[in-house]
């Protein structure tokens, strides 16, 4: 895995935050000239937009800037484009592997059981309060570290 895109549905609440944290941790790492980051949403009505108020909020406190990134669709090409796409939830991962095209060369997986062999959804806050974006940096925290660890491994 050299590059990897985070989806999630409209791209300004768990997507940039995995997708900020990796920019993060691979630049600690050194291994931002090795890695392509990204993020984008199945549905494209946020297009443009910087991510949700609350989790820049969520990101600041643990020194995260997410202000500059800004939600996208994603792409046919992007099937192709990276190595791994993972979806935040069942229902990402479902929607992508009906947008991929014939051909594909991307994985498309679940974030946390890429991460970790988790079984598990990283939720949508969008409909809930302040700690909930709190709970999903720290989910996409321990995804990213993981998938940070592979990247080191790998050389």
């Amino acid at each position: 895995m050299r590059s990897i895109l985070f989806i999630c549905l409209g791209n300004i609440c768990r997507s940039p935050t995995a997708e900020g944290l990796m920019l993060n941790h691979v630049a600690a790492a050194g291994l931002s000239h090795l890695t392509r980051v990204d993020s984008a949403g199945i549905g494209g009505w946020h297009t443009g937009d910087p991510p949700d108020r609350r989790a820049i909020a969520a990101a600041r406190k643990k020194g995260v800037d997410l202000t500059p990134l800004r939600a996208r669709q994603v792409q046919k090409a992007d099937f192709s484009n990276f190595d791994l796409i993972v979806g935040m939830d069942r229902q990402n991962v479902a929607d992508l592997r009906r947008l991929a095209p014939a051909g594909s060369t991307a994985r498309i997986g679940l974030c946390l059981e890429e991460a970790h062999g988790l079984a598990r959804e990283v939720p949508d806050p969008y409909y809930e309060d302040e700690q909930a974006f709190d709970d999903v940096f720290d989910l996409c925290d321990r995804a990213v570290r993981a998938f940070v660890e592979k990247l080191r491994s790998k050389g």
